[in-house]
């Protein structure tokens, strides 16, 4: 179903956060609160819209201002696990345990001795001439790209975790990600303070 094409109409009924879900991925959901509002016995965008025209102002304000609870509380449950998710991060960078201190390290040595083993195994093959250990190792190179893309993929988010660890140590707060910034945004459209 696509409630897009409700979403003019409703926004021009004075429901802008409900209007702008209906265009959006949550459109289904919006759309749900929208019938519920409108007294429509089906879920469908085509009754809806006949039975629009209708609906009581007042009625269109609940379901706006029912979307925005929804939308406020889990932008609520959002900040709460980002919010434990950074005292847990704190709680690692200060502690004393050897294993949270040097498994990444341990991580990103193993893997760079890992390659360099497999240049001097290839280079020593190439100096020595042995063809048949050359193609067995051209033959799996399929198998050592998408090895080593998890491997270094990994890697990649070990150094970004650190640098997040460093900033976080340095400042005494997380620096925040992508979900958190949309958590903010949220909250400050709706004129919600963060506590």
């Amino acid at each position: 179903m696509d409630w897009g094409d409700l979403a003019k109409q409703v926004i021009a009924l004075g429901a802008p956060m409900l209007g702008t879900a209906l265009g959006g991925p949550l459109g289904g959901v919006a759309g749900e609160i929208l019938a519920k509002a409108v007294g429509s016995v089906t879920l469908t965008p085509a009754a809806v819209q006949a039975a629009l025209p209708a609906v009581d102002p007042t009625r269109l304000a609940e379901a706006e201002a029912h979307w925005a609870d929804m939308i406020r509380a889990e932008a609520e449950t959002q900040r709460a696990a980002i919010s434990e998710t950074q005292a847990t991060i704190r709680a690692e960078i200060v502690s004393d345990d050897p294993l949270q201190r040097w498994w990444r390290p341990a991580y990103a040595l193993e893997l760079t001795v890992e390659c360099a083993a497999l240049w001097c195994v290839l280079m020593h093959e190439f100096w020595t001439g042995d063809i048949q250990t050359i193609n067995a190792l051209v033959n799996a190179t399929a198998l050592l790209v998408t090895y080593w893309g998890f491997r270094f993929g990994v890697l990649g988010v070990y150094i970004s975790g650190r640098t997040r660890e460093k900033v976080s140590a340095l400042t005494g707060q997380d620096s925040p990600g992508m979900v958190e910034k949309l958590v903010k945004a949220v909250l400050v459209k709706d004129g919600v303070k963060k506590k």
